[in-house]
């Protein structure tokens, strides 16, 4: 009974409402003009349950009250899974014993003897995510043998919590670290993923399968990580809520590396309760919440926007559209009653300069211990001799430029690497810090991607997006939730703030999220021309 009480308390700071309450603001925008259905998608198969909008807290009620069991939710996404995804590839595969999980999870909720607030909701999880009885490839051939062994520590503090594990999601191969000119949603194992908005155009990476997926309602919650941007990059290109901890907030152990000085695990949902929610799954409760005197902005919103200070960091290099949805932005949040000021975080193109160099190094030495625990390559050197002798390997783009650099990288006991990483960390630090402390800022916000690109395996990603790398670097929480559109294509508003004050993010996250009321379901349209691509 004790976790019941600590989800309801988490909810209810998060979202405003009780876990009985109403559908967040944005429950009708799947019902207007602005979207329709998936292709053949069909009625929801759960009457008086729209997928699309539903939170976790309005699931446990319902099957709390009897009205609806984790069997039912998870044949649900199932059979979503197999109608859409064939339209935008997300999905690599589904677990085999996710009904059986669901039954276990019915069996807990008639006991009244639930784990807490997943028990019972499917989470599909990126495939660098290591789990027991299912591949985990990071969409490379060279781990498409035998699984892992062992579940990654998150996917256990899943199933302790009594999460479905419903499947992995497809993902840029090696998180995006591989070729100087990549594609971002594309494995050799998995092809290319689609942005469900418009097909032709990019999810972003390194989670594009996992962002797509919840973009398209194939799950509940979902898994993603990020090195720099590879959660809040596809989240906002997906028109999802993503947020990537505080490092060392969630164990990376048994999940894919690049470098263990800015990898983290991370939720992503279609709103921001349920990645809060999820979060405290990941962290074992380590996150805090603040408390409930929180101003109010009215009696749905007791943590809201009155009083707070933003600073916005606009990065017009995204474009003028993207700008022009930041004033917006702002007018909208100064409306609700935050002071919004415009800020220009410090020492930008000094970390521009070193953080490549020192993730060179951090990986040759982090896959190499992830590699030695698996089957197949031994080592970097042996993953670049794979990736030479098998052609599927090269179908979308052939080179491996990074992996080449890596090998050859000074080692991390090297003097230079040591001060370019501690000089990273001091300045990224810095850059957060001091624009906060400077402007008496609760929090920074960006944009978080432009629109979407379209897809092109000879070009490759048009993906220079700064704006996750401060709090990347820095291992900060970052959080990206709906801005809004430029035209079919949405764009996300990255908020960062300060080490560990996640609770405090995610907090004001939902407040801007309801704010803001941004997100609308994807019309899975085959193109929109080249107007609002880059």
């Amino acid at each position: 009974m004790v976790k019941k009480r600590v989800a309801t308390l988490i909810a209810a700071l998060v979202t405003g409402t009780l876990v009985t309450g109403t559908a967040p603001p944005h429950a009708e925008a799947g019902r207007s003009g602005a979207g329709s259905p998936p292709p053949a998608a069909g009625p929801s198969p759960l009457p008086g349950v729209d997928l699309d909008t539903v939170t976790i807290p309005q699931l446990q009620a319902r099957m709390a009250g009897g009205s609806l069991t984790s069997a039912a939710l998870t044949r649900a996404y199932l059979s979503r899974i197999e109608t859409v995804n064939p339209k935008i590839n997300a999905v690599l595969r589904t677990d085999p014993t996710a009904l059986r999980q669901a039954a276990a999870s019915d069996a807990r909720h008639r006991r009244g003897d639930t784990l807490g607030p997943l028990d019972g909701i499917p989470v599909l999880l990126k495939d660098n995510v290591d789990t027991r009885g299912l591949p985990t490839t990071a969409g490379s051939l060279a781990l498409a043998g035998s699984p892992p062994d062992t579940d990654a520590a998150l996917v256990t503090r899943l199933r302790e919590a009594g999460a479905v594990i419903l499947g992995k999601t497809n993902l840029s191969e090696w998180a995006n670290f591989r070729s100087t000119k990549p594609t971002s949603g594309w494995s050799a194992v998995g092809g290319q993923t689609h942005n469900p908005y418009v097909l032709d155009r990019n999810p972003c990476g390194s989670s594009a399968g996992s962002a797509a997926a919840l973009a398209a309602s194939l799950s509940q919650v979902a898994i993603g990580t990020e090195t720099d941007g590879s959660i809040v990059c596809p989240a906002g290109m997906n028109g999802v809520a993503g947020h990537k901890p505080s490092l060392g907030l969630v164990s990376g152990a048994g999940v894919v590396p690049i470098s263990a000085e800015q990898d983290t695990a991370g939720p992503m949902a279609r709103n921001v309760t349920d990645v809060a929610l999820t979060l405290s799954v990941l962290s074992g409760g380590k996150t805090t919440w603040p408390g409930a005197s929180a101003p109010t902005d009215g009696p749905r919103n007791p943590h809201g926007l009155r009083g707070k200070r933003i600073g916005l960091w606009r990065l017009p290099s995204l474009g003028t559209e993207v700008d022009a949805l930041m004033t917006r932005t702002a007018a909208r949040l100064r409306k609700a009653g935050a002071e919004v000021v415009e800020v220009t975080p410090p020492y930008q193109e000094r970390l521009a300069e070193l953080e490549f160099p020192a993730l060179l190094s951090e990986f040759h030495r982090d896959i190499d211990a992830y590699l030695a625990t698996r089957k197949g390559p031994k080592d970097l050197a042996g993953l670049i001799e794979f990736n030479r002798t098998h052609p599927a390997e090269q179908t979308c783009f052939a080179g491996q430029e990074l992996f080449e650099q890596a090998l050859a990288a000074p080692p991390t006991t090297d003097p230079k690497y040591l001060a370019m990483r501690a000089e990273l960390k001091d300045l990224s630090r810095r850059s957060i810090d001091e624009t906060l402390a400077a402007h008496h800022l609760d929090a920074i916000a960006a944009p978080t991607n432009p629109p979407a690109w379209t897809t092109d395996c000879a070009r490759g990603d048009n993906d220079v997006i700064p704006s996750s790398t401060p709090a990347a670097v820095a291992g900060y929480p970052s959080l990206s939730v709906p801005a809004g559109s430029v035209g079919e294509l949405p764009v996300g508003l990255l908020l960062m703030a300060g080490n560990h004050q996640d609770g405090k993010l995610l907090s004001l996250g939902a407040a801007v999220e309801r704010r803001l009321d941004a997100w609308r379901a994807p019309r899975y349209l085959p193109s929109v021309g080249s107007g609002a691509s880059r």
